[in-house]
C-alpha cells in the first residue's frame, strides 16, 4: 500500500514532519478523500514512502487517533473512523481550494506559507476580523 495521495513531507519546511504528515491526513478526511474505514499505509511503509523515521509517522498516527480520525486496530491496521460522515467538502470550498493550488504552485509559494495564509483567513473569519488586523 503507498502513501495516500498528496501525503508529502518537505524536510526544509519549519513545521515538523509528523504535523506535516499528521496535517495533510487530517485534511484528507476531513475533504472526504479518505472515507471512513480507509485503510492507512503501516507505520514503516509510510515512513519508507516519505523518507522519515517510523516514529514520526507513528506520532502522527498517535495525534490522529487522539482527534478521533483514525483508529488502530490489530488485524487491520490503521483506519479511518472519522471525517466522512456523508458530507463531502461543499463544492464551491473544494474548487476555490484547488483554484488557490494551482495558483500557488503557478507562483512558486511553498505549502507552509499557502497553508498559513489559510489558518490565519479562518481565524479572521471565526473572529470577525477584518485582514492586517
Amino acid at each position: 500500500m503507498s502513501s495516500p495521495p498528496g501525503i508529502t513531507v518537505d524536510l526544509a519546511s519549519p513545521v515538523p514532519p509528523y504535523e506535516q504528515i499528521r496535517g495533510q491526513v487530517a485534511a484528507l478526511v476531513g475533504a472526504g478523500e479518505l472515507p471512513d474505514g480507509a485503510r492507512l499505509p503501516t507505520i514503516r511503509a509510510l515512513a519508507a514512502d516519505l523518507g522519515v523515521a517510523a516514529g514520526t509517522v507513528a506520532r502522527a498516527y498517535a495525534e490522529l487517533e487522539q482527534a478521533g480520525l483514525v483508529a488502530s486496530r490489530r488485524r487491520t491496521g490503521t483506519v479511518v473512523t472519522a471525517g466522512s460522515s456523508g458530507r463531502p467538502a461543499p463544492e464551491r470550498v473544494r474548487a476555490v481550494a484547488e483554484s488557490l493550488a494551482r495558483a500557488a504552485r503557478e507562483d512558486g509559494v511553498d505549502d507552509a506559507t499557502v497553508l498559513a495564509v489559510v489558518r490565519a483567513a479562518l481565524l479572521r473569519a471565526a473572529t470577525g476580523a477584518q485582514p492586517g488586523m
